[in-house]
């Protein structure tokens, strides 16, 4: 692994990108599976993507959303994951301070996409389910096209302040992050300043978005779940459930790393650092490789259109 000399950069406009410190000796085998995962993101939402947009078929609010999704995860893929892959096999990387303020605004802008189309997603499953003779009127594509306006306006003016907040800050100390990419706090904290304002808004924004899309979700859920057991065969009712699957599978991927996050964060004091970025890592990579499969394996529709598309084809 290349050496690097970390005092020829004191320079203020640029941060140094260390990794995960204590694994350094690590770096090149934890660099493997990082890289096939990333593979896996970028082949399995690439082909959600192309059938979604090909497919006649497919051209429904449902994998609409979908395709949000999966475009969502190619921006948070690579967004950090291809300079982690520098670090664990170059060595601790410089990043320059607007670089490191783009990675970051891409990185949380991303996430809170993510969790707002997976509300967008339990909307769609509900009025799927609650009331299917009425979901053509209900979802029509005037109101997607407002859903998605607002799911990418709330993101955006959410995120887009955490680059104003640090941007005021002054630095004044050598501009180390242990860490594999650019958070929010993660940069404040170099700060010689009092960030107050910063950790606040940085526990607002959760709170007020993940948590109350989360809150939302469950309660569609509660409702969907009640529906479905009001059906009265029980083949209709496996058929309802078989429809939300696939999509409570992904919300329990993004939501559970995340909870799990918090929570050591906070309590977790005893925890190696290493062990916080090495989870944060898992957490960047796993769900955007996670969720393609997922949907390719239990929604009908697009496994069908998979077996055409790479194997049926094939042999004709």
């Amino acid at each position: 692994m290349a050496m690097f000399n970390l005092t020829n950069f004191v320079n203020p406009g640029s941060f140094i990108l260390l990794g995960i410190p204590g694994l350094e000796h690590f770096h090149i085998w934890i660099g493997i599976p990082f890289f096939i995962i990333y593979l896996v993101a970028l082949a399995g939402n690439s082909v959600l993507l192309y059938l979604i947009s090909m497919e006649r078929s497919l051209h429904e609010p449902m994998f609409f959303f979908l395709s949000m999704l999966a475009a969502t995860d190619l921006i948070l893929s690579n967004t950090c994951v291809p300079k982690t892959f520098s670090i664990f096999w170059l060595g601790p990387q410089k990043i320059t301070f607007p670089g490191c303020l783009t990675q970051m605004f891409f990185l949380h802008y991303s996430f809170a996409m993510d969790s707002a189309t997976l509300l967008a997603m339990a909307f769609d499953r509900y009025i799927a389910i609650c009331f299917p003779l009425r979901y053509n009127t209900i979802l029509t594509r005037q109101v997607i096209t407002k859903i998605v306006m607002g799911i990418i306006s709330r993101s955006f003016c959410i995120i887009f302040p955490c680059v104003f907040l640090l941007k005021r800050l002054p630095f004044c100390q050598t501009l180390i992050i242990p860490h594999t990419y650019c958070e929010h706090i993660g940069i404040a904290q170099l700060a010689c300043a009092d960030i107050s304002i910063n950790i606040w808004y940085g526990f607002a924004v959760p709170v007020m978005t993940v948590t109350s899309d989360l809150i939302l979700i469950g309660i569609s859920y509660t409702l969907i779940l009640r529906a479905v057991f009001n059906l009265p065969s029980q083949d209709a009712r496996q058929k309802a459930l078989n429809t939300c699957g696939s999509h409570v599978c992904v919300i329990l991927i993004f939501y559970i790393p995340a909870i799990f996050s918090v929570l050591t964060h906070r309590f977790g004091h005893n925890i190696p650092h290493s062990f916080h970025i090495l989870i944060a890592n898992l957490y960047v990579a796993i769900p955007p490789a996670l969720n393609p499969i997922i949907y390719g394996m239990k929604t009908k529709q697009i496994r069908e259109k998979i077996i055409l598309l790479f194997f049926l084809k094939g042999t004709q």
